[in-house]
């Protein structure tokens, strides 16, 4: 497993980062309008911001004297890689198994 897919992976492992992402998914939103949907500090939500955007799930764009968070759907990319490579293989030994059942019963 690669650096960016355990970045990925670590960045989605919190429950409050998959909400974060889930609402910017709906609209780009400063660290304030995020602060005012969760129970926390504005530290504590930029410190996952931070973790979000080191694991490549958002980008952080300036506006004016704001900063507006985005989501990158291109972030999720190593995770569907990582589990691209599980769907092959079970894909496979599915494939071997009706050919296997197939063989027996004729």
């Amino acid at each position: 497993m690669t650096n960016k897919t355990q970045s990925c992976f670590r960045a989605l492992a919190d429950p409050t980062r998959r909400d974060i992402v889930r609402l910017l998914a709906q609209s780009d939103m400063t660290i304030a309008q995020l602060t005012d949907r969760f129970d926390m500090t504005r530290a504590a939500v930029k410190k996952h911001l931070t973790v979000l955007s080191d694991g490549g799930l958002i980008t952080v764009h300036p506006r004016g004297r704001e900063r507006l968070n985005r989501l990158n759907p291109a972030g999720i990319t190593p995770i569907l890689d990582w589990l691209g490579y599980f769907d092959r293989f079970w894909d496979d030994r599915l494939a071997d198994l009706k050919s296997a059942i197939e063989k027996d019963t004729i």
